[in-house]
């Protein structure tokens, strides 16, 4: 079996780093994590956060390793998930994103987007991760 040069393997690390760098200083979302907990199913775990989109702004495309359920709290925006159509969401209205997919939040409106996200997702993995 052939190793990867150590240069190129630091150059992938380097680059997979400064990706999450760059979507971590994207001050257009916040997400501020209330709580984490084990669920029943091995290898996963729940966390609650509060999500908080700037008026106008994006979250960026992204994914996470496990399911999204989220609530919206205040404000109005749509959800872009990958090959469907957008979705139109205002308060009280509820919506879940599969684990994997592609996605990105638009605040539509004047005021922050406030959701209310719970993921279960692989334990030990990041939250979110830039997409393409």
């Amino acid at each position: 079996m052939k190793s990867i040069p150590q240069w190129a393997a630091l150059g992938l690390v380097c680059a997979a780093l400064s990706a999450v760098a760059l979507f971590s200083q994207n001050r257009a979302i916040q997400r501020t994590v209330v709580h984490r907990a084990d669920v029943s199913v091995p290898g996963r775990e729940a966390v609650i956060a509060r999500i908080e989109i700037a008026p106008q702004e994006r979250a960026g495309r992204h994914t996470h390793p496990g399911d999204e359920i989220s609530y919206v709290l205040e404000g109005e925006g749509e959800i872009l998930i990958e090959g469907q159509p957008a979705r139109q969401v205002k308060p009280g209205d509820g919506f879940v994103i599969p684990g994997g997919s592609r996605h990105d939040a638009h605040n539509t409106g004047a005021s922050p987007l406030t959701l209310v996200g719970v993921y279960v997702v692989e334990k030990g993995k990041p939250l979110a991760t830039p997409a393409p």
